[in-house]
């Protein structure tokens, strides 16, 4: 399982740091050094929405934002595995999907950011496709 993160982005970075240091099953990884295309990550996508890159016995499965940070938290001890829990459930998770958003739109705002952190505004900051977050993939991606 791996979380890639934009590593241009000072509060992305600040906020794998943090996450990091949860004892997450999750590695952390900046998404500039990833073979994305191999992975199945979208990288428009992952512009503007953290992935998580989970092996599974079905193939490949890519969670986006918020599912992505809860996927990762439920793989760590107490108390972060109940705070992914509460993110990937009703009804907590109606409201992280537009938070995430909302803060993803406005990470060139928030604290350690830089004017690398801004979101292209062709990108939306939110989900590319109602898919609840998750993308699978039985085959890799046509190369």
């Amino acid at each position: 399982m791996t979380l890639l993160y934009d590593a241009d982005c000072g509060f992305c970075t600040a906020s794998a740091a943090w996450l990091g240091r949860r004892r997450l099953a999750a590695s952390i990884e900046p998404l500039q050094r990833a073979e994305l295309e191999a992975l199945g990550v979208d990288a428009d996508r992952a512009a503007r929405e953290i992935p998580l890159v989970e092996s599974t016995p079905a193939g490949i499965r890519v969670s986006y934002g918020h599912v992505a940070i809860g996927r990762a938290l439920a793989s760590g001890p107490m108390p972060w595995r109940l705070a992914g829990w509460l993110l990937l459930h009703p009804p907590l998770t109606w409201l992280a999907g537009p938070a995430y958003a909302l803060v993803a739109r406005n990470r060139h705002r928030l604290p350690g950011s830089t004017a690398a952190c801004r979101i292209d505004p062709g990108h939306g900051g939110g989900p590319a496709r109602d898919d609840g977050g998750v993308r699978r993939m039985t085959e890799p991606p046509p190369g």
